[in-house]
């Protein structure tokens, strides 16, 4: 996508571990469906790039962090430093759950309140997240 288009559109920063590529894209898909851009790593960043780099540089101009949170992913050091990033920025987080519950997250020892505290969305309820995002992309894109 040209960088003029991506200026003028709502980013949505996605965060996942490589376990769950393929739950991420059907994610991004949905997320662009509703008229944002999505940044989903494997996508954005080419072969040889610097993969850091390119993931701060997205994280500066998200409007948005939407972290798949999955028993693995709760284990990535990537996956913990994009939310402090996103928590840093005061961006809304929203993560949805696969694999876990509201409550096993919520009492799982070393997960820091910041997430504790958020609403916590199954995948499965993933509908609920995308028509938020669907209001607030109308919103972008009028103001």
């Amino acid at each position: 996508m040209e960088e003029d288009a991506i200026r003028k559109s709502r980013l949505v920063f996605i965060s996942h571990s490589s376990a769950d590529t393929w739950v991420a894209k059907q994610v991004a898909r949905e997320i662009a469906a509703r008229g944002a851009t999505p940044f989903l790593d494997e996508a954005q960043v080419d072969a040889g790039a610097d993969f850091e780099e390119d993931i701060l540089n997205f994280l500066e101009r998200a409007h948005e962090l939407v972290v798949l949170l999955t028993p693995w992913a709760l284990d990535r050091p990537y996956v913990w430093a994009e939310i402090g990033a996103a928590w840093g920025r005061r961006i809304p987080i929203v993560a949805l759950l696969l694999g876990l519950t509201p409550t096993e997250l919520q009492t799982r020892s070393g997960v820091p309140v910041l997430l504790k505290k958020r609403d916590l969305l199954l995948l499965n309820e993933i509908d609920v997240y995308l028509g938020q995002l669907a209001a607030r992309v109308r919103q972008h894109q009028e103001g």
